[in-house]
């Protein structure tokens, strides 16, 4: 994430475009690296974990120079309001791609609980397939084919991380608030508790997974339920740790002195993303535990 405009107050009058870069070409390397580890991985050849480390290390190196760059160049006062539009629209548009992402499995869910269930429980289906099968929520498939588990409720844990997202909404807007009326050191404040409310969310919920393995034996294998709630929590589990990621480089950043009271769009950034987040696991919250 980068400003938009420089600290010195500068900003050019044209549509800045950088100078040819090898950052495209070398992502475009490590990620086809992971891609190649992963396939081979999954089909138990020996280096095929070693290559996917070696991308995952690539890209993080190629986006910190990358990411560097951006920011030398907003510091520079290298970007103008032109720049600063084209930014909003590109977070807009990836926050949408994302939207997109998780009204998929949402509606998967949706499926599978109103239209595949009692379709597969009505008379013929179990005459003809599935004599065995009960077209209730969560079901276990036909009968021994996916071993018992519990489902996992709304309490308690699942409501003290809904307070902990929640609560890290009500920071991060305080620091926004403090930023725009040039508090730094209140912002960094606020923003570092954002952060530390996230962090814990993920402990959290790495000690539900657990509970939920070792207890509940509830696992990705047990059927469309564990699939599914695996799926919907680990992905939005993965998008907090990103966002958690990218408000800790917003706070170095503050720390080093970058962003305005006036021209702060790295941080709104983040925010717009940590917010998405939030709406997220609400819907999560009421779908997956509660209904």
């Amino acid at each position: 994430m980068s400003a938009s405009h420089s600290v010195q107050g500068k900003e050019a009058p044209y549509y800045y475009v950088p100078a040819d870069s090898g950052h495209p070409v070398r992502t475009a390397v490590a990620l086809l690296a992971m891609g190649l580890g992963a396939a081979a991985w999954v089909n138990d050849v020996s280096w095929g974990k070693w290559l996917v480390l070696v991308g995952v290390l690539g890209l993080i190196t190629v986006l910190y120079f990358w990411f560097g760059d951006a920011i030398h160049e907003s510091e520079t006062g290298l970007n103008s309001k032109r720049i600063d539009l084209s930014y909003r629209w590109g977070m807009s548009w990836f926050i949408f791609s994302e939207v997109m992402f998780f009204a998929g499995f949402f509606g998967a869910l949706w499926y599978v609980r109103t239209i595949t269930t009692p379709w597969l429980g009505d008379l013929d289906h179990q005459l003809l397939l599935w004599p065995d099968f009960q077209a209730v929520w969560p079901n276990f498939g036909p009968a021994g084919v996916v071993e018992h588990f519990q489902t996992v409720g709304p309490f308690w844990l699942p409501t003290i991380n809904t307070a902990l997202l929640l609560s890290s909404g009500v920071t991060l807007t305080i620091a926004h608030h403090a930023l725009r009326e040039n508090h730094r050191g209140k912002t960094m404040f606020w923003l570092a508790a954002t952060v530390l409310l996230g962090f814990i969310f993920v402990a959290c919920q790495a000690y539900e997974y657990h509970h939920a393995i070792t207890e509940l034996n509830l696992k990705f294998s047990s059927g469309v339920y564990g699939s599914l709630f695996y799926m919907l929590t680990g992905f939005h589990g993965f998008h907090v740790i990103m966002g958690a990621t990218m408000l800790t480089v917003i706070l170095i950043r503050l720390a080093r002195g970058h962003f305005t009271a006036d021209h702060h769009f790295g941080f709104e950034g983040a925010a717009w993303y940590w917010h998405f987040v939030d709406v997220v696991w609400l819907g999560l919250y009421l779908f997956v535990y509660w209904f």
